[in-house]
This record gives structure tokens, sequence and C-alpha cells, in this order.
């Protein structure tokens, strides 16, 4: 399905949209532009970026895949809670735009049911921030080697969805999420995370470290971003990367 750049450039007037019908990466091309708000989308990814070196499935003309350019006014030490700020914005426009309600896995996967429909992938770039967000929208099916952990908005909700209205959806509400951050700091959103995701606190997981995992019971989060857990060995940990999975 072909992507309607012309309608998502009329929509979001003054900003650039850089469109690419195939592309290794949104990342990489982001990379190049100085221009804050700046988007860049491709109907297809070659190369697509996940967390922790992974690869984010990009096949053609079902997904959005798409990497926005921010400069945030913010102390370097509030940058982990750029990406909770912005796993809130596409919660919010998941459910505007799909009526679907996807769960919040700290720090940067959206969930329906147990399974990944949407992630989030943050580089800091000198002042910039380059936000690459992945949403598996129109998808029919999914390899056969992610099928049991991801899922799209098209197989969750049982119709087909416009990836245009969701990118217009999505740039609003990262912009409101961001002033929100610089307006009034950290707080808030750390709230809303907190209220909106169901890993936040008192969740049973195993969190995925070098050397071996620990598991034990959701905490809450520092006022930094971070995911406290109090493990069964009896100590409280300060959780500062690493996989979340439901306790096995």
């Amino acid at each position: 399905m072909s992507f309607d750049i012309t309608h998502v450039r009329a929509a979001l007037p003054g900003r650039r949209v850089d469109y690419y019908e195939s592309i290794d990466s949104t990342m990489n091309a982001a990379a190049a532009i100085r221009e804050p708000g700046a988007i860049v989308v491709a109907n297809e990814q070659s190369a697509g970026q996940g967390r922790h070196g992974h690869s984010w499935h990009s096949e053609p003309g079902s997904g959005l895949y798409f990497t926005i350019v921010l400069a945030p006014r913010l102390a370097v030490d509030l940058l982990p809670v750029v990406t909770l700020a912005l796993g809130l914005a596409v919660q919010e426009a998941i459910s505007q735009v799909c009526n679907a309600q996807a769960d919040l896995r700290w720090p940067n996967d959206l969930l329906i049911g147990n399974r990944k429909c949407a992630g989030i992938l943050t580089q800091l770039d000198g002042d910039r921030v380059l936000a690459g967000i992945g949403v598996n929208v129109n998808h029919s099916s999914l390899p056969p080697e992610i099928s049991t952990i991801a899922t799209s908005l098209r197989l969750a909700t049982r119709r087909t969805h416009s990836r245009e209205e969701l990118l217009c959806a999505l740039a609003g509400g990262v912009d409101r999420m961001l002033n929100l951050l610089e307006t009034d700091g950290a707080p808030p959103v750390l709230a809303l995370f907190t209220v909106q995701s169901s890993y936040a606190r008192g969740r049973r997981v195993q969190v995925d470290l070098p050397g071996k995992p620990i598991t034990g019971t959701t905490a809450g989060l520092t006022a930094d971003g971070y995911l406290l857990l109090d493990g069964d060995d009896g100590r409280r940990h300060t959780i500062l990367a690493g996989g979340v999975r439901p306790e096995i």
C-alpha cells in the first residue's frame, strides 16, 4: 500500500517531512538533519534499527517507520524521561486513531496483550535527540520468528488503519508531551507513565541483565525515569537498561 505523503505534509504545515519509498533506516537519514521537528518517514526500511543492535521488521506498505528530530530544552539527566514521554505519545495516538489500547512496557515498548506492536529508539546526537518510532500497523502476518511475541494493529483490531493519520496524531502528541516535559519537568510524565503502564508498579517480571536475569516485582520509577525492582534476592534494584519481561 502506498503512503500518501502529500496528505501528511498538508496536515503538518510548516514542518519538514522527508519521505523515502525505501531506505536503510530513517535514523540514518535523520542524523544529517539539524532542523528541530523534522520527520523522516519511509514506506519500507531495509535495515530498521531496534534497541541493543536488534533489527526492526519493516516490510513495505504495512508499518509506520519514522524518525523525528528533537531538540528538547532539558538537562541531560532528564533525557531518559524523553523515551517515556514518547511512549505516552504513541499510546495516545494509537488510542485516538485506531481505538486500541496499548500497554507501555518500560522503557520503550508498546504491547497489545502480551505482544509488541510498537517500539521506540532514542539516540542523543549533540544537542539533538533522534527519536525512531516503529509501529506495526497493517501487517496481516508477521515472520515466524517473531509471531509469538509481536502483533500489528490490524491483527489486534481486525481492521486496517491509516498510517498517515497515525503519523499526524503522533507528531502532535510528541510536541505536547515534550512541551509538558520542558514546562513542568519530569514529575507529570513519570506520573502519567506509572498510571498508563502495567509494568511500572506491582508487576512480576524478569529483567535480562548482563551475567544473569533477575526476577522481582516492579516498584515504580526513579525521579530520572529508571525502573525500580524489588528483587527476589531481597534487594531493591535500579534498572538502568535491560529487557523487561513478564515472569515465566
